[in-house]
């Protein structure tokens, strides 16, 4: 493969799994624009950040099955034609119901892209090349909370949150050409493979009932939820109560995502000396300490605008150390499941952060609590998740040296 050809396909593979994150970063400056327009709460608003969330979840173990039935590239153009549909849609939403119901659509359609992009690693690097793609798609993947809500909240306050969609819709477009030109068929149809329910399941249950995957993969999606849960709620802690502007929050996400990313670069680092499941306990009793104390500062009023992005960028920090490190560990027991494994983990993750999301918008209170206060929760129950399944587990198979684990 020449070294144009292996530059195209990572760029390729990279942005389509940047899709989602972008999906999910670019639009949370609007908020306000968007409760404002269409005559409902920024709190209503997130809730189509949720329904984003139950739809990757529900797509993650959607495309698995399919890409392995029907090649890579076919599921793959259904879900882009689905996710720049969905675009337009969101584009032309009149109501929040609307919105709501289309990003629910457009995250199906993101899906098949992330997934994909993962198969596709697999199927056309060799294995001893596939941990650096990995960490080039990681790479791309995190230039995204940096750079999206950046870039998204200069657009609202140009030309209105519509035109977040409308580049959306370009990016969805653009992949899809893309996809079509100069991304090859990486695995062929396989007409055997059963889309009954039945053996799917039973692959999932076998899955879920391994003690070590269950209790990282649970560690993992409270993590996980608490990432959520700040996404979900930072627009109306950020722009609704610090009165920030679409600009200043989205250069505060920004700042703010440094800490995340920051932090699992560190990781790397760090497992020169020690093992993954000591870096993940450290890291939530950290993180549990930092929650109760940012919890009761934020009831007791302790906290301004200064002191609420310090307490979030430690908090974020944690993230990135636990996250990579229980996702590594949820996978490393399983050789044949190993894809199943992955689906079943990125589901259950956003299953949570969908909850936690959720949560934010419901206890809507008009201050930073009920976002802090699931935060902080989360990251307890992910110590007690810990402190319980270690028990269980005994002896963990431990993570390979070259393991990579693309984050989303």
């Amino acid at each position: 493969m020449s070294k144009q050809r292996y530059f195209l396909l990572i760029l390729i593979l990279g942005t389509l799994a940047a899709l989602g994150p972008f999906s999910i970063d670019m639009y949370l400056p609007g908020f306000p624009a968007i409760a404002k327009d269409l005559r409902t709460s920024v709190a209503e608003v997130s809730l189509s950040l949720s329904s984003f969330f139950v739809g990757v979840s529900a797509g993650q173990l959607l495309y698995g099955p399919l890409l392995d039935r029907f090649g890579r590239k076919k599921p793959l153009y259904v879900g882009l034609l689905l996710y720049v549909l969905a675009s337009v849609g969101c584009f032309l939403a009149y109501s929040i119901d609307a919105l709501i119901a289309l990003r629910f659509v457009q995250a199906l359609g993101s899906c098949a892209a992330t997934v994909a992009s993962v198969a596709m690693v697999r199927d056309l690097f060799p294995v001893k090349d596939s941990a650096k793609v990995f960490a080039l798609l990681s790479l791309v993947i995190s230039v995204s909370p940096m750079l999206a809500p950046t870039v998204g909240s200069y657009m609202v306050g140009a030309y209105g949150w519509q035109s977040v969609f409308l580049v959306l819709f370009g990016m969805g477009a653009l992949m899809l050409l893309a996809a079509v030109l100069w991304l090859p068929e990486s695995y062929p149809p396989d007409p055997s493979y059963s889309l009954h329910p039945r053996p799917i399941l039973t692959n999932f249950w076998t899955v879920s009932k391994n003690p070590q995957f269950f209790t990282y993969a649970l560690t993992g999606a409270m993590t996980f939820g608490g990432l959520l849960a700040y996404v979900s709620g930072s627009p109306l802690v950020f722009m609704d109560i610090f009165g920030t502007s679409e600009q200043q929050y989205g250069w505060i996400f920004a700042l703010l995502s440094v800490g995340f990313i920051g932090s699992s670069q560190v990781n790397s680092w760090v497992l020169r000396y020690y093992r993954s499941e000591q870096i993940v306990l450290v890291a939530m009793v950290c993180q549990s300490v930092i929650g109760g104390v940012f919890l009761l500062g934020t009831m007791l009023g302790w906290f301004g605008l200064g002191a609420t992005i310090g307490m979030l960028f430690l908090f974020l920090c944690c993230l990135g150390f636990a996250n990579p490190n229980a996702a590594a560990l949820s996978i490393a027991p399983f050789a044949k499941n190993a894809g199943s494994a992955a689906a079943l983990m990125g589901a259950t993750q956003m299953a949570v952060g969908a909850l936690a999301s959720f949560g934010v918008s419901v206890f809507n209170t008009h201050t930073a609590v009920p976002m802090v206060a699931i935060m902080a929760v989360s990251a307890l129950l992910a110590l007690l998740i810990q402190a319980v399944g270690r028990r269980v587990i005994g002896q963990p198979v431990a993570v390979a040296d070259d393991a990579a684990v693309l984050a989303h």
